[in-house]
C-alpha cells in the first residue's frame, strides 16, 4: 500500500491538505485539546464551554453495501450508525465529554441502490446505542436530522454525525503531555462487556485501503456502485480474499466481511469509569483515528512520544499487512493497529487505569512513554524491531 495507492485511490492518511487549508482559522480556546473548544455561546457563562463535532462513517458504507448485497444481511448496517457516532462521541470523550450530549444526524443516499429498511436499520442502531449508553450514565439526546435523496452525488449511502455540548471548564481534559507519563492503551479488538460479539479492531480510517488490498477482483465487476469510477482499475479490488471467506479467530469462524466490518468500538464506558476515578488526573487522551498511531503527533511539542511495547498485532491488522504487503511504517499511520485509545498519565496511576479498563473485558497495557525533545517527534517499534520515527 504505497503512497502511490494511496493517491490513485483518492484518499490520504495524514489530511495534509484538509489541515492546510484550516491552518488559519481560529483553533478554538485550547488549541491542543483533542477536540475544538469553544466559548460558551448556548449559556454565556465564563465557567462553561461549548463542543461541536461532525463525522461520518466514511468509505465503510461501501463496504457494509458490498456485504448486504451479497449476502442480504441488513444488520452490518448497524454497525455503520455506531462508525458514524463513536468516531464523533469518542472524540468528545478525549476532552472530557461524557455526558448530556446532543446529536443530530445527516444522511445522504442513493435512493436507487439504499432501501428504506436500510434507513429504518440505522436509526433504530443509533437509538439501541444511545440507550445502551445510557445505562453507564452517558445521556445523549437525538434532535432529529436530515436524511436526503442525492443519488446525483451520492454512489451509495453518505452517514454522518453532529453532536454539541455544553461543558463545565473544570471538567475539561486539555492535552498536556510532558516528558515523565506514561502511555495506556486500550485495545481495539476483542469483545468488552458491553458488545454482542468480537470486534476486529477496525475503526472508521483506512477502510479504503482495507477493502480494496483484501477483497478479489470480482466484486468490482458485481458492484462498481461501489467504488468510484475514475479510480485505475489496477487499484481497485486486489486481493484475494471473498466477503464471506472464513477466519479462525480463538475458535470463532468469523466472515472476512464482517471482521472488517467490525463497528467502531466506544470506550465512553471506560472513559466516564476512569474520570469518575481520576478527574483532574489525565494529562492527555488520544483518540487514534486518521493518522493512526501517530495521530498524537498533532497535540504536542517539543516532546518524543515512544511507543515501543504495543499490544499484539490483531488477526485482522495481520491479514490486511499480509494481503496488501504493506510496509510497517505505513500501517502504524493508517490504521490503529491494536489500540485505538491513549491516556497520557503519571505512572503512579497506570496500573490502576489498566484494571479499570480490564473490569470491561478490554486489554491494556503501558505501551510506551514521552520523552524530553527538541521537536514534536514520534518513535514507533515495529515487530521486526525497526524503530520509525514520525514528524509533524
Amino acid at each position: 500500500m504505497s503512497n502511490y495507492k494511496y493517491d490513485l485511490r483518492g484518499v490520504s492518511a495524514t489530511k495534509d491538505e484538509v489541515h492546510e487549508a484550516i491552518k488559519g482559522l481560529d483553533q478554538g480556546l485550547y488549541p491542543n485539546a483533542f477536540c475544538k473548544i469553544l466559548p460558551d455561546v448556548a449559556g454565556g457563562d465564563k465557567d462553561y464551554v461549548n463542543l461541536m463535532h461532525a463525522d461520518t462513517s466514511g468509505t465503510k458504507t461501501s463496504l457494509a453495501y458490498l456485504y448486504w448485497k451479497e449476502t442480504g444481511d441488513v444488520s452490518v448496517w448497524k454497525g455503520i450508525a455506531q462508525d458514524a457516532l463513536v468516531m464523533n462521541l469518542d472524540d468528545m470523550g478525549c476532552v472530557g465529554c461524557v455526558d448530556n450530549i446532543l446529536l443530530s444526524s445527516t444522511i445522504g443516499r442513493n435512493k436507487n441502490l439504499i432501501t428504506g429498511e436500510v434507513i429504518t436499520t440505522l436509526i433504530q442502531a443509533t437509538k439501541a446505542l444511545t440507550d445502551q449508553l445510557a445505562n453507564y450514565g452517558i445521556n445523549v439526546h437525538s434532535a432529529g436530522g436530515e436524511t436526503a435523496d442525492v443519488g446525483d452525488i451520492v454512489r451509495t449511502i453518505d452517514v454522518g454525525y453532529t453532536a454539541f455540548a455544553r461543558m463545565s471548564k473544570a471538567d475539561l481534559i486539555v492535552n498536556n503531555i510532558k516528558p515523565g507519563n506514561v502511555i495506556v492503551g486500550l485495545a481495539s479488538y476483542g469483545q468488552a462487556t458491553y458488545e454482542t460479539e468480537y470486534n476486529g479492531g477496525m475503526g472508521s480510517n483506512g477502510l479504503t485501503s482495507a477493502r480494496h488490498d483484501v477483497l478479489a477482483k470480482e466484486y468490482a465487476k458485481k458492484y462498481p456502485d461501489s467504488y468510484d469510477a475514475n479510480t485505475p482499475d489496477e487499484v481497485v479490488y486486489i486481493g484475494s480474499k471473498k466477503l464471506t471467506d472464513k477466519v479462525d479467530i480463538d475458535g470463532q469462524q468469523i466472515d472476512v466481511g464482517k471482521l472488517i466490518l467490525s463497528p467502531t468500538r466506544t470506550y465512553l464506558p471506560i472513559i466516564k469509569a476512569i474520570l469518575d476515578e481520576f478527574k483532574g488526573q489525565i494529562d492527555g487522551m488520544i483518540h487514534c483515528t486518521g493518522g493512526g498511531q501517530t495521530k498524537v503527533i498533532k497535540f504536542v511539542d517539543k516532546v518524543h512520544i515512544i511507543k515501543d511495547n504495543l499490544l499484539p498485532i490483531p488477526p485482522l491488522f495481520q491479514m490486511i499487512k499480509a494481503e496488501s504487503d504493506t510496509d510497517w511504517r505505513e500501517m502504524y499511520q493508517v490504521f490503529n493497529m491494536g489500540h485505538r485509545l491513549e491516556l497520557y498519565v503519571e505512572p503512579a496511576i497506570a496500573a490502576r487505569i489498566i484494571e479499570i479498563s480490564k473490569s470491561f473485558n478490554v486489554d491494556g497495557q503501558i505501551i510506551g512513554r514521552v520523552e524530553e525533545c527538541e521537536e514534536a517527534k514520534v518513535t514507533i517499534v515495529a515487530p521486526d524491531g525497526r524503530k520509525m520515527d514520525y514528524y509533524n
